[in-house]
């Protein structure tokens, strides 16, 4: 079930736990993906926050907010890009994205493989996507504080089998979120130095959350008359002269 825009917003924007869990995530994404100079990136479920640094850069830059959970305007003071859309249903022509962001999208979905054949739909060729969820054996997943408290939370084997069945291809892991989901000012203060150490000893073991990078590739078109040459093998002796009986002895 997916939460309710007002409550994603007032977390993310209006809390200080909200906005040290925005930078971690957005953080991390950043070493994934350092830019998007003149392309199209797509953000679903809540993942506006992650999608600023590719502002300036990226051709387009859309954020697709689910119908159950409700749209905002976004970025604040700029021109619009978030849009309403159906689940599983995206006003976005077949092969547009060349980067795509899900936040509190995969693991809220009432209909994930439904939503992961639209993700692989609007990827072009050789496209990427990166998948954000709850690790199940994280802190995060365990409070329900936190907007990763709510929805299926996930281990990397389990996201990679998913995307599979989808047709995309797993290429990287990572995690982010390994201070835990506390609004104290211990760890707020720490937050940081925590994260740099979760990310130097752990990709997803000890995270709250995972990151699941896979690309969309497209078979390669086989070669004018291969299928001619597949349905007439070569015989391993074609072209050697059988022998005649005078050039038989004994």
């Amino acid at each position: 079930m997916h939460l309710d825009v007002l409550d994603l917003r007032q977390f993310y924007y209006r809390t200080r736990l909200g906005r040290a869990a925005q930078k971690a995530v957005r953080d991390r994404l950043t070493a994934l993906w350092p830019e998007a100079k003149g392309q199209t990136v797509a953000g679903f479920g809540f993942a506006v926050p992650l999608l600023r640094p590719y502002l300036a850069d990226a051709r387009r830059v859309i954020g697709l907010m689910p119908a159950p959970q409700g749209v905002m305007h976004w970025p604040a003071g700029m021109k619009n890009v978030s849009v309403l859309v159906e689940e599983t249903l995206w006003p976005i022509e077949t092969g547009a994205v060349d980067k795509l962001v899900l936040l509190h999208g995969l693991d809220t979905s009432e209909n994930p493989t439904a939503l992961l054949d639209e993700c692989a739909r609007v990827l072009g060729p050789g496209g990427r996507a990166v998948f954000i969820v709850p690790n199940r054996s994280g802190l995060w997943a365990r409070r329900d504080r936190t907007p990763f408290g709510f929805g299926r939370p996930y281990s990397l084997g389990q996201l990679e089998a998913q995307v599979k069945r989808a047709g995309l291809v797993p290429e990287r892991h990572a995690a982010a979120l390994f201070a835990p989901p506390s609004a104290s000012n211990f760890w707020l203060r720490a937050g940081g130095v925590v994260e740099r150490m979760g990310q130097r000893l752990s990709r997803s073991g000890g995270g709250g959350v995972i990151f699941l990078e896979v690309s969309k590739q497209v078979p390669a078109r086989p070669r004018p008359g291969l299928a001619e040459r597949v349905r007439r093998p070569l015989r391993v002796l074609e072209g050697v002269p059988e022998p005649t009986a005078a050039g038989r002895t004994g």
